[in-house]
């Protein structure tokens, strides 16, 4: 993968002379969570904690979905990339939102924020591609389940859970590449825990035209197909459940993607509120604790959902659990 360009990041109300090729090498200021205090011993215990539970959470499903050939089965497959993009995902935030919480630890460099913005921006757009994909296998396996072994053979889902990644990689890229071409001024202060586009668009003092055009495509691209997707599929799948005739057929069907749909409307709700809300003076604590739910708690919650719900994961956990000479009881 290729360096990142360097940001150029200039004091308010200096021009950059034509022809003259220097960068100012700056500090960002990122005011985290809260600048209260006595807040940030409780915030930097909270979110460590956040962050070995996740890690773990989400490890522990990955390695079961490996090493038992019980859930070597396509919903698992996705349930395992969806757990790695979680386990990528907090990497990039949660260690950079805990050095916030230490003294004289809050500045981050220009470049370090394009870093930080452009993984943020892969494992996201590689969360909604594979949350649309998650129920598209849930939608076969619920409308077509004499054909779903055929049809979600392991070259589609291969195909499938590659396209995800790519995909996020590659609108990463395009939005990177254009937010590394603008001039950025101070205060070189960025009101959130992590660099993210609202605010770091803020900080913005050349035409930003282009990059808005862009980026309005990119989402049409990297979140609203993605969740049109998900919501169409889960209106069929709901569809088809209530056509099956015993109540117990039924709640069987329904168990299957229940946890899904769960993960989904939590994910997708934060989401839409984070950036529905206008980023006013007002609001911007509100939008921060948005963002920290759906980037912090959610991929903490996750594989809670996926494993107090579902009987196979359970399961799975039993046999690992036993063959290391423990008991557990559900």
């Amino acid at each position: 993968m290729h360096a990142l360009p360097q940001v150029p990041f200039l004091p308010r109300g200096e021009r950059k002379e034509e022809g003259d090729n220097q960068t100012s090498p700056v500090e960002l200021l990122l005011l985290g969570l809260s600048n209260v205090p006595k807040l940030q011993v409780p915030l930097f215990l909270l979110s460590l904690m956040i962050y070995m539970v996740t890690m773990f959470g989400n490890l522990l499903i990955v390695v079961l979905v490996v090493t038992d050939r019980h859930l070597h089965t396509p919903m698992y497959f996705f349930l395992g990339n969806f757990s790695s993009v979680g386990i990528c995902y907090t990497s990039t935030l949660l260690p950079r939102l805990l050095a916030s919480f230490l003294p004289r630890d809050r500045t981050t460099s220009a470049q370090g924020c394009m870093v930080q913005f452009f993984f943020f921006g892969c494992f996201a757009g590689a969360e909604c591609y594979l949350l649309a994909t998650m129920s598209y296998d849930r939608y076969l396996a619920i409308r077509q389940p004499l054909l779903y072994a055929s049809l979600m053979n392991w070259k589609l889902c291969l195909q499938l859970a590659a396209g995800s990644w790519i995909a996020g990689l590659l609108i990463s890229t395009i939005v990177t590449g254009q937010f590394s071409k603008l001039r950025f001024c101070g205060p070189n202060t960025i009101d959130h825990f992590f660099c993210d586009f609202a605010p770091l668009l803020e900080l913005a003092c050349s035409d930003t035209t282009v990059l808005r055009l862009v980026t309005l495509i990119i989402c049409f691209l990297d979140v609203v197909f993605p969740f049109v997707f998900t919501l169409v599929s889960y209106i069929c799948i709901i569809a088809a459940i209530l056509r099956i005739p015993t109540t117990m057929g039924r709640q069987k069907a329904f168990s299957t993607c229940s946890s899904h749909l769960i993960v989904v409307t939590v994910f997708y709700g934060t989401l839409i509120a984070v950036y529905m809300i206008p980023r006013t003076a007002s609001l911007r604590q509100i939008n921060k604790v948005l963002s920290f739910f759906y980037t912090v708690l959610t991929p903490m919650v996750n594989p809670l959902l996926y494993s107090l719900r579902n009987r196979e994961v359970k399961g799975a956990l039993g046999n690992a659990l036993r063959k290391t000479g423990l008991e557990i009881s559900y």
